[in-house]
């Protein structure tokens, strides 16, 4: 494969990460808290520090406010984010990741290293962590951008 081609393959590389082996692993994770996740790591990222909203949440998600909106009350139904006042600013409402919250995002992170570990099983120790420190290092990049 030639650079162009080779660069060419990373967008839709990206695609596919999405649909990983997490809906298989053990102990399962559903379809519904693989979705509530997206949203409770957008929040867990902005905590302590940032305080995140209902848009804010939408707009990294980069979907329409009302979606952004269901996402989000789902997630406070299910009893994973909370409504609170901002501390900075008593008429805007926030979100905080309820303990229950933070308990699935631990799971969930859990779940993406086993599912990491067990894809590349057959890399050497100095591969996985040199791809670990490219892609934080991208991820990373994807911000200043």
């Amino acid at each position: 494969m030639n650079d162009d081609e080779l660069l060419d393959a990373v967008g839709p590389a990206f695609s596919r990460l999405r649909r990983t082996q997490l809906l298989h692993a053990e102990p399962s994770i559903t379809r519904k808290d693989l979705t509530r996740t997206l949203v409770l790591n957008i929040v867990a990222e902005g905590e302590p520090d940032q305080e995140m909203t209902i848009g804010g949440v939408a707009e990294r998600l980069a979907v329409d406010p009302s979606v952004g909106s269901r996402m989000v009350n789902d997630c406070i139904t299910a009893g994973l984010l909370l409504r609170v006042a901002s501390q900075s600013d008593g008429r805007r409402t926030v979100l905080r990741l309820t303990a229950s919250g933070r308990a699935l995002t631990a799971r969930f992170r859990k779940l993406q290293r086993r599912a990491f570990e067990n894809i590349t099983r057959d890399w050497s120790a100095t591969e996985r962590r040199e791809f670990a420190r490219l892609l934080l290092k991208y991820v990373d990049s994807v911000a200043t951008v």
